[in-house]
């Protein structure tokens, strides 16, 4: 510290102020006055910054005020005449009217002239005034900004749920505290868990546990209460419970997302699980229980396709229709767990569903997590889990516990499960369908990363890792509080195509049909999209291989199917459901293309060949727009404050002190303005006119600047981002074309002439070492990880790490003389006995033969066939049996050295020449084969058979 104090003056300075003073224009005098007085000198130089600071310039407006004489019928004419719209009489003064320019610019720094002076030397106007933009602010006692605080213990912890002082790596995308704020916590809403049973006694479940909504399915009885062991094994439906519904402010554990809301649970997955369980499950008190949440399906291997039974089936048909009074029970489903393993949620039948709300998860960075599976069918994702070293979530556990462990997609569906629960509060009457219009409306991609983020046929981009993005709380409950009823859903059969194809290997079979989509047929007529369903029997000799495409005719393509290494099954499909979301809003008339690609794994005879032996297309969606049933007066809405005391009091308890409390009204109340309904995207504070650059707030986005004019839109343009914390659009880094924010490391993909490096989010020109570009993509993707260096392709090595050895293009690992590396296992297997070096586990995968073996036909044998001899090859260190000479059926030591004849044939030297009277062809040549001693050569031998066999 003593190091860094500042040195004094030295005496042919001046001190630092009177230094200062001397470099201003005309200061001199009075710093050569203020010498003798320093103390003097500092208080005029720490007056000088108020005394120099510009004021703030004015921002004008394209209004005006206008005092004319002669009445409201003169302001008419007068408005009329000089190109304004008279938006009427300001309040009771007489005689004043407010006139609407459209053509000048909404704010400006400088005051309009030109034609506006014509109309201020009309001798009827007496005084005219264009309005200034005046600040005024709330004369409440400035602090910080005011933050949510709860008692629960964990609180501090919830990273996914809201920025604590302390917590650098919250994510508060997801906007659940803001819709506490505007009075949603649940409230009269009742969530079951499907699951392996709750603890109805946990300190943070007992306040909202409900009886009515819970059962034991495996014990057939009420009580839902997990059976306990030493392991803890049934603790998730405990853990989920409490994401949804834990109570807030007593002190222990967390908080849940709908912490008011009504908590059961069904014990149905500790026991034999049968298609009369999950029946029974799905089935429990639909007109009283209002969400089913499940976190489990089919197992996540890689390799299983499975869904519900007929009864399940059934059930989930029931709810739909009959639950809720009608309005439908509303299934949420998490995606799945199997990414590890290569796993596509498609084949999963719980989760591709029309039924079923499919959730995915991202991790805290927007990455995506080891676990994640990709599908068409995911609608939305949550955040969750990641790698060992990122955030986990923190819940309810076992023996009243808590737990910081919670990971996976059964995170997600309870998250959007209380999400859901909050809707329900600001608006009772929402179908099944509806709740998933609001999700799809309300999700964005934020800064969720994936290199398939596209824009459909209806303009919402979307992903088949996270759906249509990260669920947005407080936005689900604004557009659930003025949501209209979606259309009547329709279902068409859009084409049935019963002409078998055949799948050959390597190639993509490919076929397009084109429909009206039910236009003759009102009752099943389907204009705008919602689910899209492909039904297909496939025969197939190893499924894993297939992988399958569907392209709308807005040119959006959803992958159904992807690769799945680990299935070798050859079952095939038969009436398999594959389904998308990724066509919502879409325009469903036109053509339709089926893409099958087989790409045969190196486990299978490319010879067998698979067949398409029928396929389905079913659309469901609505005759009419479901965005444009709204009326009028449900265009714009007004911000209410609600005291805490007017609240209900399990509300205010939390609030009160707190945080300000705002609610939407239900009816549209008239701008003072503009009287006519305003364009959608404006925000509640109104506008000056019907088109999108005249709101005077957004809904989502503004675009642009003060001085060249703002225009709302749903969501910025390529080059820009939206920064939610102002609902600007903000221009990003000059090489970036999306991104999250103005860094140069906060690109989502790139201009052309750019790659984006995934790992820096930058970017780049070149792509840097370990890292090859895609030029398809425009991304530089990494090597992958056996590979120095790549070329095209991640697993086209240039140069191989060490520790791995090139095969093919790619690197795999060294394995031990003897030992092969498996791709399914993942590490190095004993080769088969006969091999000394192999390929893979079978005798017919020898690269080397074993000691004492022989390499015969590509297989190591231990003695060769009948007709071949052992051959010992240079470089070899075993021998390779070669089959001996066609007239042999037995030879030793070359394939000419006969030992034993084929039949018609004699042995004769060594030779087996054919079954006819032993004389000779020319005497004379014979004379000169004897002496050049040629006889034995087999030629000879037949040529000159007496004579060779004389001489012999």
């Amino acid at each position: 510290q003593a190091g860094r104090t500042a040195p004094a003056p030295s005496p042919r300075q001046p001190p630092p102020a009177e230094a200062a003073l001397k470099r201003l224009p005309g200061a001199g005098a009075a710093a050569r006055r203020l010498t003798m007085r320093p103390s003097a000198a500092w208080l005029l130089l720490l007056a000088l910054p108020a005394c120099l600071a510009a004021p703030p310039r004015p921002v004008y407006t394209n209004h005006w005020a206008v005092q004319v004489l002669g009445g409201p019928g003169e302001a008419a004419r007068l408005a009329s005449a000089y190109g304004y719209v008279n938006l009427g009489q300001i309040g009771n003064l007489e005689n004043y009217y407010h006139f609407h320019h459209s053509r000048t610019i909404r704010r400006s720094t400088l005051s309009s002239r030109g034609r506006h002076n014509f109309l201020r030397m009309d001798p009827k106007v007496k005084w005219l005034q264009q309005q200034e933009v005046k600040r005024r602010v709330k004369r409440h006692v400035r602090g910080d900004p005011p933050l949510i605080h709860f008692n629960d213990p964990m609180w501090s912890k919830m990273w996914y749920m809201h920025c604590g002082v302390k917590n650098n790596r919250c994510r508060s995308e997801m906007n659940i505290p803001a819709a506490w704020q505007r009075g949603y916590t649940g409230k009269n809403v009742v969530v079951t868990i499907l699951d392996d049973g709750i603890e109805t006694s946990h300190p943070d479940l007992v306040q909202n546990y409900d009886p009515q909504a819970s059962y034991d399915v495996n014990d057939n009885d009420c009580d839902p209460s997990p059976r306990y062991d030493a392991s803890n094994e049934n603790k998730h439906g405990t853990r989920c419970a409490g994401q949804v519904a834990a109570k807030a402010n007593n002190s222990h554990c967390i908080v849940g997302i709908a912490y008011n809301a009504r908590i059961g649970g069904v014990r149905m997955l500790d026991g034999d699980v049968t298609d009369v369980v999950e029946a029974k499950s799905l089935g429990i008190r639909p007109d009283y229980i209002d969400i089913y949440s499940a976190s489990w399906g089919p197992d996540d291997d890689g390799k299983t396709v499975d869904g519900p039974g007929e009864l399940a089936k059934q059930a989930f048909e029931y709810g739909i229709k009959k639950g809720r009074k009608g309005l439908g029970s509303i299934f949420v489903w998490a995606s799945g767990n199997g990414g590890r393993e290569g796993d596509h949620c498609s084949c999963d039948g719980y989760t591709n569903s029309i039924y079923t709300i499919s959730i995915s998860s991202s991790t805290d960075s927007g990455l995506k997590p080891w676990y994640l599976e990709e599908c068409a069918s995911t609608l939305a994702t949550t955040y969750s889990s990641g790698a060992f070293y990122e955030q986990k979530i923190v819940t309810t556990d076992l023996r009243h516990g808590c737990t910081e462990g919670h990971t996976g997609t059964s995170v997600s569906a309870p998250i959007v499960t209380g999400i859901i629960a909050l809707a329900l509060e600001a608006n009772p009457s929402l179908t099944w369908r509806d709740v998933q219009h609001l999700i799809v409306k309300t999700s964005r991609p934020l800064h969720l990363k994936a290199n398939d983020w596209k824009t459909n046929g209806a303009g919402r981009k979307v992903s088949h890792l996270y759906g249509y993005g990260l669920v947005n709380a407080e936005a689900i409950v604004m557009e659930a509080k003025k949501w209209k009823k979606a259309p009547t859903q329709q279902v068409c059969i859009g084409s049935s195509d019963r002409t078998p194809r055949d799948i050959h290997a390597d190639q993509i079979v490919r076929t397009t049909t084109v429909t009206n989509a039910c236009a003759n047929h009102y009752d099943q007529r389907v204009v705008y999209l919602e689910h899209v369903i492909v039904r297909v029997s496939i025969e197939h000799p190893r499924r894993g291989d297939l992988q399958i495409n569907l392209t709308s005719p807005s040119g959006t393509e959803s992958q159904l199917l992807a690769r799945r290494a680990f299935d070798i099954s050859n079952e095939g499909f038969k009436n398999w459901e594959f389904m998308t979301v990724h066509c919502w809003g879409e325009k469903a008339e036109g053509e339709w293309t089926l893409k099958i690609h087989d790409t045969p794994s190196h486990m299978r005879n490319p010879e067998r060949r698979g067949k398409l032996k029928e396929w389905s297309l079913i659309l469901y969606g609505t005759a009419e727009h479901p965005y444009n049933t709204t009326s009028p007066h449900h265009s714009q809405s007004r911000m209410l404050e609600i005291s805490a005391p007017k609240m209900e009091p399990s509300k205010a308890a939390v609030f009160q002190s707190q945080m300000e409390v705002v609610e939407e009204e239900e009816e549209y109340t008239a701008c003072a303005n503009y009287l006519s309904p305003c364009h959608p995207e404006c925000g509640n504070k109104g506008c000056d006119g019907p088109t999108a650059d005249q709101c005077l707030n957004c809904i989502h986005y503004s675009l642009g600047s003060v001085k060249a004019g703002r225009v709302c839109v749903s969501s910025c343009p390529s080059g820009y981002f939206g920064e939610n914390a102002s609902r600007r659009c903000r221009r990003c880094q000059k090489a970036c074309e999306t991104c999250t924010g103005r860094g140069r490391n906060q690109c989502t993909s790139c201009q052309r002439g750019f790659y984006h490096h995934q790992e820096t989010n930058a970017c780049v020109v070149f792509c840097p070492a370990g890292f090859y570009a895609d030029e398809s993509q425009k991304l530089c993707l990494e090597c992958h990880q056996s590979c120095k260096k790549c070329a095209s392709d991640p697993d086209k090595h240039i140069l191989c790490k060490d520790g791995f050895s090139p095969l093919g293009a790619g690197c795999l690992p060294e394995c031990q003389p003897g030992m092969h590396f498996s791709k399914e296992t993942r590490k190095c297997e004993r080769c088969h006995a006969s091999c000394q070096t192999c390929v893979g586990p079978g005798k017919e995968a020898c690269i080397q033969c074993a000691k004492d073996f022989h390499l015969h036909e590509w297989r190591c044998v231990p003695a060769c066939s009948q007709g071949f001899y052992p051959e010992a090859v240079p470089g070899l260190p075993y021998k390779v049996c070669t089959r001996c000479d066609d007239s042999c059926s037995a030879c030793e030591g070359s394939r000419d050295n006969c030992v034993k004849c084929k039949e018609g044939f004699n042995l004769r030297i060594g030779s087996c020449i054919t079954n006819v009277t032993c004389m000779d062809a020319f005497k004379t040549l014979c004379e000169i084969v004897k002496s050049k001693k040629l006889c034995e050569m087999k030629l000879f031998v037949q040529l000159c058979c007496q004579t060779c066999r004389m001489a012999g």
